[in-house]
Parts: C-alpha cells; sequence; structure tokens
C-alpha cells in the first residue's frame, strides 16, 4: 500500500505545478496584449513619422522602443513557458492571443517596409550626391582615340556622410 501511495504523490505536485490558475492564465495573457498595444502604439507613431519625413523625430523614439520590445519579448517568454498548460486550461483565450499576435505582426511588417523605403530613398540621395560630386571632377580632355578621358583615382572626391542625422 505505501508503494501505492508513493507512486500517486509525484502525479498529484505535477499537476498542481503544470495546470496555471485560470487567474494566473488570464494575467499573461494580459501582459502580452499589454506589451504588444504599447509597443505597436509607438510602432505606429514611428512609422507616421518616417512617412511624413520626420526621421530625428522617429529616432527619438528608439530608446523606448527597445524598452518597450524587451518587455514584449519577457511576455512572450513568459507565455511559451506556459504555453502546453495554456492550451488545456484557457484555449479560447490562446486562440485570441493568436490572431491578435498575427495582427501585430502585420503591422510590424508595413513599419519595416516603411522603414527600408526611407532607407533605400537615402541611400539613393547619397548615390546621386556622390554621383554629381564625381561628375564635377571628370577632365575635360580627349584620349588619342578622340574618345573622353576617364578619370583617375586622383580626380575623385570622396565623400564623407554622418548617417547619425
Amino acid at each position: 500500500m505505501n508503494h501505492f501511495n508513493a507512486s500517486r504523490r509525484p502525479m498529484q505536485t505535477q499537476r498542481s505545478n503544470t495546470a496555471p490558475v485560470s487567474g494566473e492564465a488570464r494575467k499573461l495573457a494580459e501582459e502580452l496584449m499589454d506589451a504588444m498595444n504599447a509597443l505597436l502604439g509607438l510602432i505606429e507613431r514611428e512609422t507616421e513619422l518616417v512617412r511624413a519625413g520626420k526621421v530625428r523625430e522617429a529616432m527619438m523614439l528608439e530608446g523606448k522602443k527597445q524598452e518597450l520590445s524587451r518587455s514584449y519579448i519577457s511576455a512572450v517568454s513568459q507565455l511559451k513557458a506556459n504555453q502546453p498548460q495554456l492550451a488545456k486550461s484557457a484555449p479560447e483565450l490562446l486562440s485570441t492571443l493568436h490572431r491578435h499576435h498575427d495582427a501585430f505582426r502585420a503591422m510590424l511588417q508595413v513599419n519595416l517596409t516603411v522603414l527600408a523605403t526611407a532607407h533605400a530613398v537615402s541611400e539613393s540621395v547619397v548615390r546621386g550626391v556622390n554621383a554629381e560630386i564625381q561628375k564635377r571632377n571628370v577632365p575635360n580632355t580627349y584620349t588619342a582615340a578622340g574618345r573622353q578621358a576617364a578619370p583617375g583615382p586622383r580626380h575623385i572626391t570622396p565623400l564623407a556622410v554622418s548617417r547619425s542625422l
């Protein structure tokens, strides 16, 4: 009889440790939703600023964005650690979180697209300015074959750009 009781005790202990109370599941879900909503609000603001050409203002949001990203990662990690238990105790809550997270990822994709476009435009501007500067340095001479001379290394002017704005 003692052997039977000893084998049942770990099972009872396991059940009480692995199945979170519904309140705990809700708390984890609320933490993740709050983190996603706060980060999403900031990212939407950043997207608006970049679209409006206010890159300096958008860059000022970087510290807050990092802080919110850390709390989002922390909430996701906690949720992942408890996902099997949540699937058993609150499957509807988990599916709601998945839907919200899909919308969150879609908004992140929009933000990344806007940032990539802004980067490409600024890179294009820098290349265009460099091309114009180099055109001015081309010697106005011709070779023996009657073609315009190509600029040598001593005619190339370096272009320095501060990427920090």
